[in-house]
């Protein structure tokens, strides 16, 4: 009974976020109808973008509990980018991204359980409760981190795209990498050493830059000397474009246009998604660094009910129907909190399980409190 009521806060709270954002529009600033795409790939956005909002707000709740431990770093407000992103790749295309992956993981067909499993750090995770929520992995999905460093994913995924180049010819169906990242890590010397390697070795590779407007608490504008970040690949010879990140069709067709590219013609690109972030860097950050009037202009760009909106203003789906899909989000995460619940911790004696791929002769095995010296 109260977790039924705490998902229908939930769900009155992005409707309430919805209207407010509505009060302020004139008839002709009412939600455009999407038109050219099939309704059911649109309702499908809309239940995939539900789904990361719940596990975000739900994941957000668990960590106040000490359920998860360590970082944890939400796509509360970024859910339409990454929709977007994902609808792009195909399944034999490879995704690196950074520490902010919880949605990427999802939208890649990574189960709900196990990723919350591995926020959790139990064993029935996704990386047997050792990476935590900035490492999320899947080498069957093609999901390959989930990293913690900042710009740690670029070289690994330029040696990817690389190796690529090595395992067959470019053409229509050849396999792409994708690399997400946050803006900050425009400004690190990875980042343009990556760059700078796809564009003399002809890689295929698309960088994406999310750019939410801040790297932790410092803008663009006070971190970059060009903050129109798309244009930094001009240096490489890298066309660069920028997109809205908060129109899903959008983000796909600028995406599948660059990874069409990188496939056919081994051309890297570089493409800057404008989005927003509707909390803290992290979970523990409470941005105070940001106005009362910014937070308000940032939830009235809310995506989700924004969608939602646009969805039932074409007769794509009314009312009900949207509600039922966001129950079906409560359901999915609800049952996710569950198996991540049940799954056990990994055990003192599986300490140093993983440390290596292979076994390594004279490992250490010494566990906290073992003598130093083995008496004899």
């Amino acid at each position: 009974m109260a977790e039924r009521a705490r998902a229908a806060t939930r769900r009155s709270k992005a409707r309430s976020d919805s209207d407010q954002s509505d009060s302020g529009r004139s008839d002709s600033d009412q939600p455009v109808p999407p038109t050219g795409e099939s309704p059911d790939v649109l309702t499908d956005y809309y239940r995939q973008m539900m789904l990361i909002r719940e596990f975000e707000m739900r994941a957000a709740e668990m960590y106040t509990k000490a359920k998860i431990g360590g970082y944890c770093h939400l796509n509360l407000g970024e859910e339409a980018t990454v929709v977007g992103l994902m609808a792009a790749l195909r399944p034999t295309d490879y995704l690196f991204t950074n520490y902010r992956d919880h949605g990427y993981a999802l939208c890649r067909g990574m189960k709900p359980g196990p990723v919350m499993a591995e926020l959790f750090g139990r064993v029935d995770g996704v990386s047997a409760g050792r990476g935590g929520s900035m490492h999320l992995f899947d080498a069957g999905k093609r999901m390959l981190g989930g990293y913690g460093i900042v710009g740690g994913q670029l070289p690994p995924a330029t040696g990817a795209a690389l190796a690529l180049t090595y395992r067959g010819p470019a053409g229509p169906e050849a396999e792409a990498v994708m690399c997400q990242m946050g803006d900050g890590t425009t400004n690190i010397g990875a980042f343009h050493e990556s760059l700078n390697l796809a564009s003399i070795w002809h890689l295929p590779i698309v960088f994406v830059v999310i750019n939410n407007g801040l790297g932790m608490a410092t803008t663009v504008e006070s971190a970059a000397g060009e903050p129109e970040l798309y244009k930094r690949g001009c240096s490489y010879r890298i066309p660069g474009e920028r997109v809205d990140g908060n129109d899903v069709v959008a983000v796909r067709g600028a995406a599948t246009a660059m990874l069409d590219r990188a496939r056919t013609q081994r051309a890297p690109g570089l493409l800057e998604v404008m989005t927003e972030r509707l909390r803290g860097h992290s979970v523990v950050d409470p941005a105070r660094y940001r106005s009362r009037e910014e937070m308000q202009r940032v939830r009235s760009l809310d995506p989700v009910p924004a969608f939602r909106d646009r969805l039932i203003a074409g007769g794509i789906l009314d009312g009900p129907a949207a509600v039922a899909i966001e129950q079906e989000a409560e359901r999915i995460i609800a049952d996710a909190i569950a198996f991540a619940d049940a799954s056990p911790e990994p055990a003192a004696d599986q300490l140093f399980a993983y440390a290596y791929a292979t076994e390594v002769p004279n490992t250490p095995r010494a566990m906290p409190g073992d003598p130093v010296v083995a008496s004899r």
